[in-house]
């Protein structure tokens, strides 16, 4: 925290990654949106209770679509636009990308912590079992853990 300001030293990178992603990249926010609603129209109900009803057939659509590829490319752009540098090359697998239940997860090592951006397009109850539904549209946030 800034004494004089009173502001996180690390929220100005976090919203200069959220805006690059947001501002940038809503061609792959778009093309996630449009693939998770074709995995969510090929569930009998609204809900699922299998986690590979989610997981398995967005990781087909989002490959068919070229955007699992892309991704490498926005997790760079959005570490530059926070002022850091990658130490490698990302990829799209682990560890820099991952698909996730909720979708997918990019992931990158920095000076200061890990940068993760989330491209949120389902969301998880545990109620007690796991119920996994599609979310309106796509919930982009990023995160600096240290």
């Amino acid at each position: 925290m800034d004494v004089d300001t009173g502001v996180s030293l690390v929220s100005h990178p976090v919203r200069a990654c959220r805006r690059r992603v947001q501002r940038e990249h809503e061609s792959i926010v778009d093309g996630i949106d449009y693939c998770a609603d074709a995995v969510s129209e090929s569930w009998d109900d609204d809900s699922v209770a299998d986690r590979r009803h989610v997981v398995e057939p967005m990781q087909s659509a989002l490959e068919s679509a070229g955007i699992l590829e892309r991704l490498p490319v926005v997790l760079s752009d959005a570490v530059e636009a926070a002022g850091y540098e990658l130490p490698a090359t990302p990829v799209a697998s682990p560890p820099y990308v991952v698909l996730t239940s909720r979708g997918p997860l990019c992931r990158a090592t920095v000076e200061p912590g890990r940068i993760l951006i989330r491209f949120d397009a389902f969301s998880v109850s545990r109620t007690p079992e796991p119920v996994y539904r599609r979310r309106d549209g796509v919930q982009v946030s990023v995160s600096l853990e240290s």
